[in-house]
């Protein structure tokens, strides 16, 4: 069965203190575009993430909507290029990952944590897992096809009744095995 692919550039997730330090007080995101997953969106507005190392990545895109804790998520290529320390991990679980500044239009903030590479992982409806017989938390295999074929071990599965079937990779991943937003990948246990 196949598994629809959605390939994730660099973001990142804010707190909406943080929000409002970096845009001004009361202010809101706007939405650019919908996600994959219902209730996700690219927003209009950007912020720089400097390293520890002082190396800035422009333009970084924010999702919302807003989250209780403020996550940068890069590919490694990124992190390794502009010397961020970039644990990989589940989205959310952020402690002692790595640090960074955020430079927005109004503001700045230093966070201590927060900087990831975001794990493969694929997000299933309940209907969805029933149907491909996984449970959250379990980690299987994709197998992907095409010009450049290949298995990617370690893939989180995570169950909701909010989400819609999607595997989230990101560019290093794609870029690897040459796929793109829509391309689709078979699971493998």
């Amino acid at each position: 069965m196949k598994i629809p692919v959605g390939i994730s550039g660099r973001h990142i997730h804010l707190s909406s203190e943080h929000l409002e330090v970096l845009f001004g007080k009361g202010y809101e995101l706007t939405v650019l575009k919908d996600l994959s997953q219902p209730g996700q969106y690219a927003a209009n507005e950007k912020v720089d993430v400097v390293s520890p190392t002082g190396k800035v990545i422009a333009g970084v895109r924010i999702l919302g909507p807003v989250r209780k804790n403020t996550q940068v998520e890069l590919s490694y290529s990124d992190a390794r290029r502009a010397g961020f320390e970039a644990p990989v991990r589940s989205s959310g679980n952020i402690a002692g990952s790595g640090a960074a500044k955020i430079v927005g239009p109004k503001g700045e903030v230093e966070i201590s944590e927060g900087v990831i590479v975001a794990d493969r992982h694929i997000h299933f409806s309940l209907e969805d897992a029933k149907e491909f017989g996984v449970t959250d938390g379990q980690v299987v295999q994709i197998k992907v096809s095409g010009i450049k074929p290949g298995i990617l071990g370690n893939v989180l599965c995570r169950v909701s009744e909010h989400f819609k079937l999607d595997c989230h990779l990101d560019t290093d991943d794609g870029s690897a095995f040459i796929l793109s937003n829509g391309d689709f990948v078979e699971l493998v246990k």
